[in-house]
C-alpha cells in the first residue's frame, strides 16, 4: 500500500501512527506529497489534492484521515482505535468521504469570494477552483458506479449539496457534467 502524506498535515500524522501502532510499517510505503502546487504530479494520483491519501493493495485510492486510520486499523481484524466496519462498506465510504472533500473545497472558495475583493487571495481562489474542476471530473466518471445508482445515499446528498453550491457562487461550470447535473436536478436542491 502507500500512504501519501505531507509531514506538516496533522491529518496524516493520524494516519501514520496508526500504520506504527498497528505494525504496517512493512505493508505501508510513506510517500511526500507534493501538494498546493499547480500541475503537481499528485493530483494526477488525488484529484482533490489532500492528505493523507492511501492506494490499497488492490490500487483503489481513498482519501480523509478518518477513513484512512478505520481501514489500517481493520486490516487484522482486530481494529484498536475504531469500531468493525463491513467490507462492503469500504467502497461506498470511499465515494462519500471524495464528495465531501468536493464539498470542502466548494465551501473554501464560497469563504474566500464573500471576503472584500482587495483581501481575496488569488493564490487559494485559484487553487479550489482547479481542486473543484478536477473533482467534478472525476464525479463524471464516478457516477457510473454502481454504488452510486439506485436510492439516494449521502454521498449523492452531498455531491448534490456541493453543485448546488458552486453554481450558487457563480462555479456553473462544476454543473454541465450530463451525470452530475442529472444527479442534483433529481435531488431538487
Amino acid at each position: 500500500m502507500k500512504l501519501y502524506v505531507t509531514h506538516t498535515s496533522p491529518y496524516a500524522r493520524l494516519a501514520r501512527i496508526v500504520v506504527i501502532e498497528k505494525t504496517l510499517d512493512d505493508r505501508v510505503e510513506i510517500i511526500e506529497a507534493k501538494t498546493r502546487t499547480a500541475g503537481s504530479p499528485y493530483y494526477q494520483i488525488n484529484p482533490s489534492g489532500r492528505v493523507p491519501y492511501l492506494i490499497d493493495d488492490a490500487g483503489v485510492g481513498m482519501e480523509d484521515s478518518q477513513l484512512i486510520c478505520t481501514y489500517l486499523d481493520s486490516l487484522d481484524g482486530k481494529p484498536r482505535f475504531h469500531k468493525p466496519t463491513l467490507k462492503s462498506d469500504w467502497a461506498y465510504l470511499r465515494l462519500e468521504f471524495m464528495a465531501r472533500s468536493m464539498c470542502d473545497g466548494i465551501s473554501v472558495w464560497t469563504r474566500e469570494m464573500a471576503r472584500p475583493a482587495s483581501e481575496r487571495s488569488p493564490t487559494v481562489l485559484a487553487h479550489e477552483f482547479a481542486r473543484s474542476q478536477r473533482m467534478a471530473d472525476v464525479f463524471e466518471v464516478v457516477m457510473a458506479d454502481p454504488i452510486m445508482q439506485g436510492a439516494p445515499h449521502m454521498a449523492h446528498l452531498i455531491l448534490a449539496v456541493a453543485l448546488d453550491r458552486a453554481r450558487y457562487c457563480g462555479l456553473d461550470d462544476l454543473h454541465q457534467g450530463p451525470l452530475a447535473a442529472r444527479q442534483v436536478d433529481a435531488l431538487d436542491v
